[in-house]
């Protein structure tokens, strides 16, 4: 069972940061003025939304050989994560960067900063704080959908829970098992992403407990003013 937690582990992190980067690339290539970039990026979003996991799993998998190029099963499961997940993540980021208020970048073009400078500068750090909720939201699924490795043959928690069913039976005790180790997984990546959402408020002035102190503090300003 710990060889199988691994896989699973590995193949969400990988997965997930390989999302991670679908998910910029093609969410501000969205955001793009070309209206060819932003045609690029819809029909890739909508394919990979539009479609199932499991078959673009397959597609990857068992598929692609037909065409000379043979992935290794935890490849074409990475990539697949990677591409269907990115495309949810890509709506992520172009909201995100939408709900950035326009007094923010009427202000950089102010201040003559490029293009590329205002993006990194003000708008994303911003951005990236509406962004990490749903991405949490997005890797919690992500770790839900692994089990569908097993049907390539990777070796994760689930393939060893039938494994285990198969050979010994038992089933209340393997499956709560597994129950068990994705639910205590889950909660792992949720610790996780509440901590990145906490730093990332902090970085941009929005964490609670400096607004708390600003609070507390306000009164005594004020009167020692007074």
């Amino acid at each position: 069972m710990l060889g199988g937690v691994w896989i699973t582990v590995l193949v969400t992190v990988l997965g997930a940061a390989g999302a991670l980067v679908v998910s910029f690339a093609f969410g501000l290539l969205s955001l793009s003025r070309g209206r060819p970039q932003r045609f690029v990026a819809r029909l890739f979003i909508e394919f990979f939304r539009g479609s199932s996991l499991l078959v673009q799993l397959w597609w990857l998998f068992f598929v692609m050989p037909t065409f000379g190029w043979t992935l290794e099963p935890l490849a074409a499961g990475v990539l697949a994560f990677s591409l269907n997940y990115g495309a949810y993540g890509a709506e992520v980021v172009r909201g995100a960067v939408n709900a950035v208020p326009r007094t923010q970048s009427e202000a950089t073009v102010a201040l003559n900063m490029t293009p590329y400078q205002r993006m990194r500068l003000v708008v994303l750090p911003q951005a990236v704080v509406g962004m990490i909720p749903p991405f949490g939201n997005l890797l919690i699924q992500l770790l839900k959908a692994t089990p569908l490795v097993y049907t390539i043959t990777i070796v994760d928690v689930t393939a060893v829970t039938q494994s285990f069913r198969a050979a010994e039976g038992h089933e209340l005790f393997i499956f709560s098992l597994a129950l068990l180790v994705y639910l205590v997984l889950a909660y792992l990546l949720t610790l996780g992403v509440r901590f990145l959402e906490r730093r990332a408020k902090a970085a941009v002035g929005q964490d609670e407990p400096a607004r708390r102190r600003f609070r507390l503090r306000g009164p005594l300003v004020e009167k020692e003013a007074a």
